[in-house]
């Protein structure tokens, strides 16, 4: 009987205590980081997290940030106007010199090509950018010049030995320069530079364009060692033409997923789960609450939402926004989310002391149990 008794007592004190006991996930107000020790052996002590309301004030705060980082954006050593095709090595050159099939035949043209791998019938600009042509003594220089440059030397020095000479001069055959581009696009690989200029959007439209699951505005150029982040939807939506960004030779272009860019809803919502940003890179928290079916009516405390990010320093800071009123789903969905953010619901009191009492349960009959037997 005495155990009985001690087992009723101990449920009773865990049904007062439950809301502080609850087991599974809660948010505490405001939250603090664990003390750590330095590398010094120094403990430094408990840092608080910052919370910061969700209000009209807040969002347009982020926004005037956002606009700021398209500022920097445009700024990048990125725009630049198109230039002519500057020959290269490994180019092959097509030079007729019209009414001397002589000069055509010195080409030597091989058979017709078997592999698409293969140059085209031609001069081609040996590896110190240099072409040799009959009747001309010296090398031509023809890297770093266009094609109508080096048709204007060839003329002046044919003209030593034939009156004047019709010479056309016009590349078969681009193999100097390449740009790579690769991530979510449909058809990733090299790209050969020719003489369409190669903006992004000419790189982008030559493997096969964005793939449906591309994340339009976390396209990144490497460019001799420094990686440029471009946000192209950003751009189109602003008037501005993705066009006008030049790539240059050997430049890196990467288009990442949208699911690799996540955020994760958790907590009392109808499906927990990761939602992927748009196409455009954009996300809500009022979109984000949607695709995971709502905020749980019966479990949820919805004065307690909160996202949690992680912030360009050390400690993360938390975003807090009381649900309850349809009002605030109208700041919910103004909210800009970023990539791997987290969106948690907190529960209610009573949803936290009923799974402390499914846990207690089994323990309190078997209690109890024993203490019929024991009797």
């Amino acid at each position: 009987m005495l155990g009985a008794r001690v087992t009723l007592a101990m449920a009773l004190a865990a049904m007062l205590s439950a809301c502080a006991l609850a087991p599974g996930q809660h948010m505490s107000t405001p939250p603090t980081l664990p003390a750590t020790t330095a590398d010094n052996g120094d403990v430094t002590s408990d840092m608080q997290i910052p919370v910061k309301q969700i209000d009209l004030a807040l969002v347009r705060e982020i926004r005037a940030d956002q606009k700021n980082d398209t500022k920097v954006q445009s700024q990048l050593n990125l725009f630049a106007k198109p230039a002519g095709y500057k020959l290269g090595s490994g180019d092959v050159l097509q030079i007729t010199v019209w009414d001397h099939p002589e000069l055509a035949a010195a080409v030597g043209q091989p058979a017709q090509n078997t592999k698409t791998s293969d140059a085209a019938p031609g001069f081609v600009v040996n590896s110190e950018g240099n072409i040799q042509f009959p009747y001309i003594d010296k090398p031509i220089r023809a890297a770093g010049k266009r094609a109508e440059e080096v048709q204007r030397e060839i003329y002046t020095e044919l003209s030593k030995v034939f009156v004047k000479p019709q010479v056309t001069v016009r590349v078969a055959s681009f193999r100097a320069s390449q740009v790579y581009v690769d991530g979510d696009v449909r058809a990733p690989g090299a790209q050969t530079i020719n003489d369409i200029p190669m903006t992004l959007t000419e790189a982008v439209s030559r493997a096969g364009g964005f793939a449906p699951t591309a994340d339009q505005s976390r396209v990144t150029i490497t460019r001799n060692g420094t990686a440029y982040p471009v946000n192209v939807a950003q751009m189109m939506k602003q008037g501005k033409n993705p066009a006008d960004i030049m790539l240059q030779p050997g430049d890196m272009l990467h288009v990442d997923a949208r699911d690799d860019n996540t955020v994760y809803v958790m907590g009392e919502v109808m499906k927990p789960q990761a939602v992927s940003p748009l196409r455009d890179g954009t996300l809500t928290l009022g979109e984000a609450l949607t695709q995971a079916g709502q905020i749980n009516p019966e479990t949820s405390d919805a004065k307690q939402l909160f996202v949690l990010r992680q912030a360009t320093g050390d400690a993360p800071v938390i975003y807090h926004l009381d649900a309850r009123s349809p009002v605030s789903m109208l700041l919910a969905n103004q909210f800009d989310l970023q990539s791997k953010d987290v969106v948690y619901v907190d529960n209610s009191g009573l949803v936290r002391a009923n799974r402390v009492l499914n846990l207690l349960l089994p323990a309190i009959n078997a209690g109890l149990t024993g203490a019929i037997v024991t009797k």
